[in-house]
């Protein structure tokens, strides 16, 4: 079980899209997928693999992956993280529709 951490950026836009009546099934499939990702980050419905385009936040040099909220859905939304910045954690850097 790894602890969840947020950047500033991802908790604006679940809060955001919690908001909003009309993504109360978009951020069910989030909040699934952050709990997959917490017991088991290599949990096959996640379909993780590393992502190159953003930056570690925490400048480790370590991998940034990406986590599928989504399937088959124009725009899905995918869930960027990354492992740190502690033993255990995992922090969420970005959630957003599949660019």
């Amino acid at each position: 079980m790894f602890e969840m951490q947020f950047t500033v950026t991802a908790s604006e836009t679940l809060k955001t899209l919690g908001k909003d009546p009309g993504k109360k099934r978009l951020v069910r499939q989030i909040k699934k997928t952050l709990g997959f990702l917490q017991t088991d980050p290599r949990h096959p419905s996640l379909n993780t693999h590393p992502y190159q385009t953003i930056p570690n936040p925490f400048e480790t040099g370590e991998k940034v992956f990406e986590a599928y909220a989504q399937n088959q859905a124009s725009s899905a939304y995918r869930v960027f993280w990354c492992y740190g910045p502690g033993k255990k954690q995992i922090t969420v850097i970005a959630i957003t529709p599949h660019p």
